[in-house]
């Protein structure tokens, strides 16, 4: 039982670590190529730089609020881990 209980911790952090790491690549790559469009935009027209401004704040903020969601749900399972509960629940015969 014990090398179940160990299978599931180590799945369980690289699964941690892929939801964390790739959701931190995603953001990043994300909001660097709407950051350079976003240069490309007012250098060719400057008087539309308070509006693409206020709409990629908002996207900025909608890209990390992803990239939060996921932190959460990798630390839900890193704390809480259900797999790992409803294994001990077994374990202990209920």
């Amino acid at each position: 039982m014990n090398e179940f209980i160990a299978l599931i911790q180590a799945n369980t952090a690289i699964g941690i670590g892929l939801m964390i790491g790739l959701g931190a690549l995603g953001a990043c790559i994300g909001i660097g190529i709407m950051g350079s469009k976003f240069l490309e935009a007012a250098a060719r027209q400057p008087e539309l730089i308070p509006m693409l401004q206020g709409r990629m704040f908002l996207l900025v903020g909608l890209i990390d609020a992803s990239f939060i969601i996921g932190l959460a749900m990798a630390m839900y399972f890193a704390i809480a881990n259900p797999l790992l509960s409803k294994l001990v629940e077994v374990a202990a015969g209920g």
